[in-house]
């Protein structure tokens, strides 16, 4: 079995789950051997799931005879709230933000222990970063991840900095101590920053999306070129965009498709008589 695939469990809809997580950034093509070798399940299993996936639309198959993800199950995903709520309104002040400042812009939430991209705006002029939409870096490392990681509840914070911190560059902040300062610190000025802490040559600011409550729903962050990081400069814009999009969110709070036209339905007429 491939490291990092989990072997499916007894169930048809495990088995299934196990089937569509074999696919990764690194293989967007697998055959029916390979994913019969990352999911540890058998082939004639696999066969059978993978012919029910592909007619449903989950997988397609390809000239080479390779499966991939199918185009159903991105029209599915395209329902998740982080899509439909999250990312259709922050998407037009993302756009002002990256007109502002033409660097990488970045919108993020937190999954588990980790920061998931679920938006990014880049240029020509902007530095090469490693982050993608779908992705997952450490929230540690990253200046979104740091922004959502300070202003998480305080069992959170104190589990994640119990466990091992991974060094990502030499600049890495893996010392729990130095890190819970970093923290605080992020929380009192309200905004946090990277220095070559995730990718050598790139500098991040972020700042925190909040709820009415407080409490933090996203990120929004700027990734620069080390050479002409002046971090600072650019936390006015980032804040001005982060109330934008939490005023946003909080207005339409009731609208599970804020910016969609809905269609209207014509009443139908009434089948009692009008009384004379």
């Amino acid at each position: 079995m491939a490291p990092g695939v989990r072997t499916a469990g007894s169930s048809v809809t495990s088995r299934a789950l196990a089937i569509l997580a074999a696919f990764d950034i690194e293989r967007p093509v697998l055959t029916l051997t390979d994913i019969a070798r990352r999911t540890d399940l058998p082939l004639p299993t696999v066969h059978r799931l993978v012919g029910e996936l592909a007619a449903w639309g989950a997988l397609t198959r390809g000239p080479d005879g390779g499966y991939r993800i199918g185009v159903r199950l991105w029209e599915v995903a395209l329902l998740s709230p982080l899509h439909t709520r999250l990312r259709e309104i922050a998407v037009p002040f993302l756009h002002d933000l990256y007109e502002t400042t033409r660097e990488n812009i970045h919108l993020a939430v937190r999954n588990g222990t980790e920061a998931l991209y679920i938006e990014k705006f880049t240029g020509h002029r902007a530095v090469p970063i490693i982050s993608r939409v779908g992705g997952r870096l450490p929230l540690h490392a990253t200046g979104v991840g740091k922004a959502l990681l300070a202003f998480s509840g305080p069992a959170f914070v104190a589990s994640y900095l119990h466990d091992p911190l991974p060094r990502c560059t030499p600049y890495t902040i893996t010392e729990p101590g130095r890190l819970a300062g970093e923290l605080a610190l992020v929380r009192r000025r309200g905004w946090a920053q990277t220095r070559e802490e995730m990718t050598l040559g790139s500098c991040s600011v972020a700042v925190p999306v909040l709820d009415p409550d407080g409490t933090v729903t996203a990120s929004l962050g700027i990734v620069v070129h080390s050479l002409r990081a002046n971090l600072e400069r650019l936390v006015p814009a980032l804040r001005g965009a982060a109330r934008d999009v939490a005023g946003r969110l909080a207005d339409t709070a009731g609208d599970p498709y804020p910016g969609l036209r809905h269609q209207f339905t014509p009443r139908r007429p009434s089948m009692r008589k009008e009384s004379a």
